[in-house]
């Protein structure tokens, strides 16, 4: 299936949907727009950002944040404190760990537990 067909059975943002899984990781997609992606880390795993379409702002705490564009990818270690938004509608991919929570300990209005990211047969 094309990336656009499960992007499209997203309608909320900020709600990754798992759509497929490798080994012991899943590949996610996800809508952003807006700033509610708190400040947050994973402390145990690293997270791939990689952008489908749009503009992605990524911002490390400590360092100046940095605009990602469609075909763009990247890594964000473990432990770093990160955060994203996007002023118009973004199209993402992300590859984490089974276990990553997406928004890391930090609860927020955002916050999908795993089985609600699980992609419906």
């Amino acid at each position: 299936m094309h990336l656009q067909a499960y992007l499209s059975n997203v309608n909320d943002y900020f709600s990754p949907e798992v759509i497929g899984e490798v080994n012991d990781v899943y590949v996610k997609v996800a809508k952003i727009k807006g700033d509610k992606v708190p400040w947050h880390l994973h402390t145990n795993e690293d997270e791939l950002f990689y952008i489908i379409s749009g503009t992605l702002l990524m911002e490390i705490e400590g360092e100046a944040g940095f605009d990602m564009n469609a075909g763009d990818i990247h890594i964000v270690k473990r432990g770093i404190n990160h955060r994203v938004s996007s002023t118009g509608e973004c199209q993402i991919m992300l590859i984490e760990n089974k276990a990553t929570a997406h928004t890391g300990d930090v609860v927020s209005e955002i916050t999908k537990p795993i089985d609600q990211q699980l992609k419906s047969e």
